[in-house]
């Protein structure tokens, strides 16, 4: 009976992900830590491979339609692949399954659902402020931060927050990236958003494998039913109004994340 329970989860993150673009993280965690009991040190690594693969066909789609800007990830991915590395090796020294372990994620994991509830509503309210079109030859000064070090240090501050709770590369990701490249069209942000999450979830999803805080089976299960849900998402996302499924779920990723903080 669970391995349905676990299958028609999946299946239901990934119709919301494909719905919305709201990274599977803030959904999924939660899900197995209070709908299945799962412990948090394995509910979040095996969430942290569960979502390197499901991003990883979103990211080669993005790719063969040219929308991904590379220079854009690879500063993203200078600051936050680092900064999982040492995470790792923090939580490596602390004990993944060490009860003040456990408490610090389980905090930390709160504070970044109530960050990723906000920033779901603000695109929700916001969603439309950057360009869908720019002119090809504006696209390169576009994809250029005000610095060269803003998009590393904030993409370590991601990288960090991700190792630790799994949650952070998708609605937090998008936001601090419009945020860094106001000229670039919202598509193109996502696509690198997604391109981004590929690389940082796979490092720290195999570095929690490698602690064993990653839950194979169960990663198996989630899979089976998230490839389909994805898909069917991306086909229902232009009938749905964008707006209230957004302000929705903001409101149920704060309602987690209090919980998590105060349990």
């Amino acid at each position: 009976m669970n391995e349905f329970a676990f299958i028609f989860a999946g299946f239901a993150v990934g119709l919301v992900v494909g719905l919305t673009g709201v990274g599977g993280g803030s959904l999924m965690t939660p899900l197995l830590i209070f709908g299945f009991g799962i412990k948090p040190h394995l509910a979040i690594g095996t969430d942290l491979l569960f979502a390197a693969f499901t991003k990883l066909g979103g990211t080669v789609s993005l790719a063969r339609h040219r929308l991904i800007d590379w220079p854009v990830v690879a500063q993203m991915a200078l600051g936050s692949v680092p900064a999982c590395l040492v995470t790792l090796y923090v939580l490596k020294q602390l004990g993944p399954a060490n009860p003040a372990t456990q408490a610090i994620m389980t905090t930390t994991l709160g504070v970044a659902l109530l960050l990723t509830a906000a920033a779901t509503l603000y695109k929700a309210v916001r969603g439309k402020a950057a360009p869908e079109q720019i002119a090809p030859e504006q696209l390169s000064q576009a994809a250029k931060a005000r610095h060269w070090t803003l998009p590393v240090l904030f993409g370590a501050v991601i990288g960090t927050l991700v190792t630790i709770t799994s949650v952070g590369a998708g609605a937090i990701g998008v936001i601090v990236l419009m945020l860094l490249y106001p000229a670039l069209p919202l598509s193109r942000i996502v696509a690198a958003d997604i391109a981004h999450a590929v690389p940082l979830t796979l490092v720290a999803g195999l570095g929690h494998a490698s602690i064993g805080s990653v839950d194979w089976p169960l990663l198996a299960k989630l899979l089976a039913g998230s490839l389909p849900g994805i898909w069917l998402g991306t086909v229902l996302m232009k009938r749905t109004p964008d707006r209230v499924i957004r302000s929705l779920l903001s409101a149920l990723l704060a309602y987690a994340g209090l919980k998590l903080i105060t349990i």
